[in-house]
């Protein structure tokens, strides 16, 4: 890869006063993108009722994934050739200017047009944030500055839920999205004032056919989980042409890579042992994160009768179970420079969580409940954020962002298959199990005046003992059984994880290594002006 550096010949200084700086930039956008992916969620309900769009509800999440997906290999490519300083801040621009857009929309398509907008500038924040780690601090010391970007998503999905929640019930739904305009702002003056990298003007061409084939591709697979056996029958026309269409797609793919100068996705990624390891591991981990995230909140609503404004709070011990296990990790491979342990470790403590919530039923405790969550969140914290600190170790200093977005890519498309696959499921069964509660309990279900297409916790809540635990157990019932087709995936997690290689953690910081930056203690004092005479 050719480039020219557009700064100054001499290299940026990296005190550790700038490294700072530079990271409350990132974490300020970190905080801005995760905090709107987990606020819309319980707000998602009022929003299409107002806006007349319950029946295509899907559009409001999957727009927002496809566009993130999509952009992810993008930025993380734009990234290595020209910079990560500019299509950072232009990310940041985006993601508010489409926050105003999405609370002010009068109209379904239009919100849902500019929440698809939000997924350009998310992805974009989230691939290089992560990059620009690695950039500026070296792999052995970066374990310190991962741990509380992985807080942030904690700290968001158990604070955008709740504040998600509140605006819905007490004020404007539209206040999810205005309160991305003043987190915005300050995150884009705090970026542009200390996001202090440096730039580049590359002789290399982008590589423009690989950008719309792989957009293509994974439109078309995320549309196919989305929809089939749902929207279409699996065997319908549409889903079959869909597959034929995904299978040409990613075949012109391959060969247009072999042959681009600087390919999107370089196929040699692909020799790298820790690279399609780490990937796999990420893809079937975040099937079973996402999935679970996605489904058990609606068991929880329904058996505690919790409101929307307060569900959120119920995923707190996964959280907290994320954050110690993450913390807790990052400190020890700073300390030791030793990673492989940690995804076997994580991948065995997910299959204990997903085998002990198995056992979920109608009369099991919220305080054993939350300890099922903790020892899921504990598991998913071993593994989410040290998959890319090893992936980020095992390539070289200038494909630092096409690895970290590909590696993220992979376990964004587990999590749109989990989602789908599990909520396939899900649906079905539950649809299932209501009828037969509702047959069952035929005189109570006429007395409480219910309808099984418009049940809501707080009425659930209120029923009859026999008829609530009916009901809540066919949500149980709906929901187990898909934790057992989530646990091969796991397994294989535990399987792939062992093989990781051991790499010794790199000493010098991304910039450092390529020639851009030097390290030093302290600021360099400015240089005297020279005297004049007259």
């Amino acid at each position: 890869m050719t480039t020219v550096t557009d700064s100054p010949s001499a290299p940026i200084v990296l005190t550790q006063k700038r490294i700072w700086l530079i990271f409350s930039s990132l974490i300020a956008a970190m905080f801005l993108a995760s905090l709107d992916q987990m606020i819309v969620g319980t707000a998602m309900p009022t929003i299409v009722g107002d806006l007349g769009g319950v029946s295509e509800m899907t559009w409001t999440a999957t727009s927002y994934l496809l566009a993130t997906t999509i952009v992810m290999p993008i930025y993380g490519k734009i990234g290595d050739l020209y910079g990560r300083r500019w299509p950072f801040l232009f990310a940041i621009t985006v993601f508010t200017a489409a926050s105003i857009g999405a609370a002010a929309a009068t109209g379904f398509w239009e919100f849902v047009v500019f929440r698809g907008l939000q997924g350009v500038g998310g992805g974009g924040l989230m691939i290089l944030a992560q990059a620009t780690i690695a950039d500026v601090v070296p792999a052995k010391d970066r374990g310190k500055y991962m741990a509380p970007m992985g807080a942030i998503f904690g700290i968001t999905s158990v604070a955008g839920p709740l504040l998600g929640g509140l605006f819905a019930d007490h004020l404007d739904w539209r206040w999810c999205f205005w309160i991305n305009v003043p987190i915005g702002i300050i995150a884009l003056l705090i970026a542009f004032k200390y996001l202090t990298i440096p730039s580049h003007r590359s002789t290399v061409r982008l590589d423009y056919g690989g950008a719309v084939l792989m957009s293509a591709a994974t439109t078309l697979l995320i549309l196919i989980t989305d929809w089939g056996g749902k929207r279409y029958a699996w065997d319908s026309a549409t889903i079959l042409g869909m597959g034929a269409t995904l299978v040409l797609a990613i075949i012109a793919f391959i060969v247009v890579e072999s042959r681009a100068q600087e390919p999107m996705l370089p196929l040699w990624l692909f020799r790298n042992r820790t690279f399609v390891l780490t990937s796999a591991i990420g893809l079937v981990v975040g099937l079973a994160m996402f999935a679970a995230l996605a489904f058990i909140p609606t068991y929880l609503q329904m058996a505690t009768g919790a409101s929307a404004s307060v569900s959120g709070l119920l995923l707190i011990p996964m959280m907290v179970g994320l954050m110690l296990s993450l913390v807790t990790s990052m400190a020890a491979i700073t300390k030791t420079g030793k990673y492989r342990i940690y995804p076997p470790l994580g991948s065995l403590i997910i299959i204990a969580g997903m085998l002990w919530l198995t056992q979920l039923s109608a009369q099991t405790p919220m305080w054993v409940v939350g300890a099922m969550l903790f020892v899921m969140g504990a598991g998913l914290g071993l593994i989410m954020q040290i998959v890319v600190l090893v992936v980020q170790n095992a390539v070289q200093p200038d494909q630092i962002g096409t690895a970290t977005s590909a590696n993220n890519y992979f376990r964004e498309m587990g999590g749109a298959i989990g989602i789908a696959v599990f909520g396939s499921i899900f649906t079905s069964r539950l649809t299932e199990g209501l009828t037969d509660v509702f047959t069952a309990h035929g005189p109570q279900v006429a007395a409480a005046h219910l309808d099984p297409g418009a049940l809501i916790p707080q009425v659930v809540k209120n029923l009859p003992a026999e008829l609530h635990d009916a009901i809540v157990g066919a949500y149980v019932h709906a929901l187990v059984p898909g934790f057992w087709y989530l646990i091969p995936g796991a397994v294989i997690a535990l399987l792939l994880s062992l093989f990781i290689p051991h790499l010794e953690l790199a000493d010098e910081a991304g910039m450092v290594a390529r020639g851009e930056a030097v390290l030093a203690d302290e600021d360099p004092a400015p240089e005297p002006e020279a005297a004049t005479t007259s």
